[in-house]
């Protein structure tokens, strides 16, 4: 049983968190975040750290209680340093561009690959091979990664497609000729 929701979250200085009835504002130098919170959850705020409790004993309520102090920590840890993955493009001829905010990739397609990020995303090119996704959301730079990989996932028999940086890919072992 996991008792992560019992840990205060700390909050160092240039960030504060407010409850406002249900829900919870984190505000920080790299900007603002806020979150609903769940029925039978209760946050403390005191001077540099943040108290997750609830109030009954339920299952559903228990899975919230950890739930919710992740979150918390996530969004203190965004607002004041931010989130980034970075991503590799792996394929001959195989690359990725700005073009003001949008990211262009050329992937073996007969067209290139417009994607526009969201509000709250930055996406900087290290190289034409190497981006990284960066902003304050934890979800939000994941569920962006997430979009960009499936223009192409990255295949089992040669590795070619767009992986996290360090992502290991399981290969298969190509067909065999009869003899």
């Amino acid at each position: 049983m996991s008792r992560i929701g019992f840990k205060a979250v700390p909050v160092p200085k240039g960030a504060g968190v407010t409850v406002s009835g249900n829900d919870i504002i984190v505000k920080g130098p790299k900007g603002e975040l806020k979150a609903k919170l769940m029925p039978g959850i209760v946050v403390d705020v005191e001077e540099a750290q943040v108290k997750v409790t609830r109030t009954n004993d339920e299952k559903q309520t228990k899975a919230w209680h950890g739930m919710t102090r992740a979150l918390i920590a996530n969004m203190v840890t965004g607002v004041t340093a931010g989130f980034s993955k970075t991503m590799e493009i792996v394929g001959v001829g195989w690359r990725a561009a700005l073009q003001g905010k949008k990211l262009v990739l050329n992937l073996g397609y007969s067209h290139p690959i417009e994607f526009d990020p969201p509000e709250g995303i930055e996406i900087v090119v290290e190289n034409p091979i190497k981006f990284h996704v960066r902003g304050i959301d934890k979800e939000l730079v994941g569920q962006t990664c997430a979009l960009i990989k499936e223009f192409r996932p990255p295949e089992p028999y040669h590795g070619k497609g767009i992986r996290f940086e360090n992502e290991y890919i399981l290969r298969k072992a190509g067909k065999t000729g009869a003899k």
